[in-house]
């Protein structure tokens, strides 16, 4: 372990938002409680709480989750936190939302007795820029105008807007290093507090940033050992169609490349 106090600064400039500490924080039941007690305006009790839990789909691709709690109705909670907006949110909402489903039913489960399940997905950009906090997505029969229930709410919450709520507080205590409020939610400052200025937290803190920074640098070499492969297989499959080898042999040889990867450099050529 590293000298204490530089460890302590390094600790310091963590948010809620960030991955590492939203994955210690959600273990605090509280915690959780307090958010979804002040996102959903009710008083939530959640009876079981897995942070940072990782699930697979039936061609195995597996996707984390950053927090998956369950209500004591049954109903269950995930929460994704995202700082970057990089990518197709809505289409991560469902991907998550269809792969947490598979997994909490037991195999020959009536549709009817599917559990009920609520995505809050809480980002530091305006997802739909109306200037709102918090947006419910429903489902709607277009043609009546009507809305329908399939068991599934879909929140989108961000930390972008302020509008002098509840939320927009909390949002602060979670994008802003220092703040706390432990009047207005005693569970989140007290567990950011622990985490971040006792010993004990600021070890563990530290022990699974080392462990997000090696989780990383896996990814990143996996990533441009995949970039590699592909522009090698570009360059091969180009040299083969200028021998006139056959589209549909190309493919078959390639490991990366489809067939509109291949028809795609044939078109280019």
């Amino acid at each position: 372990m590293k000298d204490f106090n530089e460890v302590r600064e390094r600790v310091k400039r963590l948010n809620i938002i960030d991955d590492t500490l939203f994955q210690k924080m959600s273990e605090d039941i509280g915690f959780c409680e307090e958010m979804f007690s002040t996102i959903l305006e009710e008083n939530i009790k959640v009876v079981q709480v897995v942070p940072q839990n990782s699930i697979k789909n039936l061609q195995g691709r597996s996707v984390i989750v950053d927090a998956l709690c369950e209500k004591q109705d049954g109903t269950f909670i995930n929460v994704e936190v995202q700082k970057s907006d990089n990518d197709n949110h809505q289409k991560r909402v469902r991907y998550n939302a269809s792969c947490i489903t598979a997994n909490v039913m037991d195999p020959g489960t009536k549709f009817e007795k599917i559990p009920d399940l609520i995505v809050i997905y809480i980002s530091q950009f305006d997802m739909f820029k109306g200037n709102k906090i918090i947006y419910h997505v429903d489902r709607t029969v277009r043609e009546m105008n009507t809305r329908v229930y399939n068991g599934m709410e879909e929140i989108y919450v961000n930390t972008k807007v302020e509008d002098g709520s509840d939320l927009a507080e909390l949002m602060r205590i979670y994008t802003n290093a220092e703040a706390y409020n432990y009047e207005q939610f005693p569970n989140t400052s007290i567990r950011k507090a622990q985490l971040k200025k006792s010993r004990e937290g600021v070890e563990m803190m530290c022990d699974i940033v080392e462990e997000y920074a090696k989780e990383y640098a896996k990814e990143y070499a996996e990533k441009q050992s995949r970039i590699a492969v592909r522009q090698a297989e570009e360059k091969l499959s180009k040299r083969l169609l200028e021998e006139g080898m056959p589209i549909e042999k190309i493919v078959s040889m390639m490991e990366m490349l489809s067939e509109e990867d291949v028809k795609r450099i044939s078109g280019e050529m």
